[in-house]
């Protein structure tokens, strides 16, 4: 039996974890077997960059973690080499990276994840990996919002100019 400092060690980064998982965005839960340093190097690197926490925990303590944090039906996808990726702010990033690099390497892959209080299964997070970032929707949004505009000025002065008007000037009285 495990001393209780050992315990008390154990219980310290269970609730690390949870307290991570509960302020996050969203996360993603990986097995990263077969990956070479390299590409752990630049994976590590480019999840950095993006803002995003990406750590190896026994899978017994990221189980108890997922669910002190209320997803624990993601412990039914904790077996062998996982490793979870959490972001804070960006809830696409996560599965954006790892996706690709899951596509270059055929023994990583990616198992499930969390977003707004939902768990994802594996095809859930493939899904959430093709949403484009924040930037992209936001500009997509506003170009939809300025075409209509664009479009009525368009009309309008196709009016006036068969019409045969002039736009309208200040009279001086």
């Amino acid at each position: 039996m495990p001393s209780a400092k050992i315990l008390e060690a154990k219980q310290a980064q269970v609730n690390e974890l949870a307290a991570k998982i509960k302020a996050a965005a969203s996360g993603v839960v990986v097995v990263y077997q077969g990956i070479t340093v390299e590409d752990d190097t630049k994976l590590r690197a480019e999840l950095r960059k993006a803002g995003v926490e990406y750590r190896v925990y026994k899978n017994s303590i990221t189980g108890r973690a997922c669910e002190e944090a209320g997803y624990g039906a993601i412990k039914e996808h904790l077996e062998g080499m996982t490793a979870i990726a959490i972001s804070k702010e960006d809830a696409v990033a996560p599965a954006k990276i790892l996706k690709n690099y899951a596509s270059k390497i055929e023994t990583f892959s990616m198992k499930a994840g969390f977003v707004d209080g939902q768990i994802l299964d594996e095809a859930g997070v493939n899904a959430l990996a093709e949403i484009p970032n924040k930037e992209t929707l936001v500009c997509k949004i506003m170009g939809c919002m300025k075409s209509p505009l664009y479009s009525l000025a368009y009309v309008l002065q196709a009016i006036i100019d068969r019409n045969g008007e002039a736009p309208a000037t200040e009279q001086t009285a």
